[in-house]
């Protein structure tokens, strides 16, 4: 198979379970939204030694926000509910309640929840107060609706969520751009990221949505668990078994965190089609023979 010349090899990218949040994060206007989103979400590129893997998902208007003003979504992912619950604490508790102006509120429906804003709202050391979202803002759930703590804080107060509903999701969807040399193959990769950004439900968790130390899950030494992907190390391709073909000098890769499998495969699709511009030689994906992850994204069936 091939787009505009560019092959599409037959692989898959091999992804993982995880579980996730989404938190609408609101202020006075979107420039200090996004300034609380993206410090919420730094140091969060992978599971590996971040404990997290985080992104901001888009912006979100005010007419759809719980407070009328402007937000940010913001999709956080960890290995399970315990370490996810540590991630929410520690990110809104020091990113989103420090950062002026802001509140931060619930983005996902979902029966299993985490306690979020009741465990904060003991920074207000007694002086915290409750409320319900008014009618109109939301439709009420079971009793009396959503509960919002009130914390104050020397700005006014900082209004959070109660309750962030976590669900079941997926981590390490991915692809590779192998290219003739480091100035083609990133800009493909940035062409790719532009394209994803419309899809709903995925973030690119890595530093501006591109990964250039992809990795192995075995390595040398005993005390790693990951180490570089040395077959698609261009450097290297004498001293190992490479997979690079003749005339590949460069490899970026694309990792992809969504919260279920039809909106990684729509961002891999359009990320693809996207990258796939003169200087490229091929698409591959990332895999570990099926040994790492219960989701397989085959290139070349998402393509068509």
């Amino acid at each position: 198979m091939y787009i505009n010349g560019v092959e599409i090899e037959d692989a898959f990218a091999e992804a993982f379970k995880m579980r996730a949040a989404r938190l609408i994060i609101t202020a006075v206007n979107p420039r200090w939204a996004l300034i609380a989103a993206q410090v919420t979400t730094g140091f969060a590129t992978s599971v590996i030694a971040c404990g997290c893997e985080a992104g901001i998902e888009g912006t979100v208007p005010r007419d759809e926000t719980p407070d009328g003003r402007p937000g940010v979504s913001v999709l956080i992912f960890a290995m399970g509910s315990k370490q996810l619950e540590d991630q929410l604490m520690r990110r809104i508790g020091q990113c989103v309640m420090t950062c002026a102006t802001t509140a931060c509120f619930n983005g996902l429906e979902s029966d299993e929840k985490l306690k979020i804003g009741k465990a904060l709202r003991y920074f207000g050391d007694g002086f915290q107060t409750s409320k319900l979202l008014p009618s109109g803002i939301t439709e009420d759930r079971g009793k009396g609706g959503r509960r919002l703590w009130r914390i104050p804080v020397m700005e006014g107060e900082f209004l959070v969520e109660e309750s962030f509903g976590i669900q079941r999701a997926i981590g390490g969807g991915n692809f590779l751009i192998l290219g003739e040399n480091s100035t083609l193959t990133l800009e493909a990769a940035e062409k790719a990221v532009e394209a994803m950004k419309v899809v709903k439900g995925v973030v690119l968790p890595f530093p501006g949505g591109i990964v250039r130390s992809g990795s192995k899950t075995t390595s040398k030494y005993k005390f790693l668990r990951a180490s570089t992907n040395t077959a698609y190390c261009p450097t290297i391709r004498n001293q190992t078994d490479s997979a690079l073909p003749e005339g590949v000098n460069c490899v970026l890769e694309i990792v992809i965190d969504g919260l279920d499998e039809e909106s990684i495969r729509e961002a891999m699709r359009v990320g693809i089609q996207a990258a796939c511009i003169p200087g490229i030689v091929r698409i591959s994906a990332g895999n570990y023979g099926g040994t790492l992850g219960q989701y397989h994204f085959h290139l070349r069936e998402i393509l068509g």
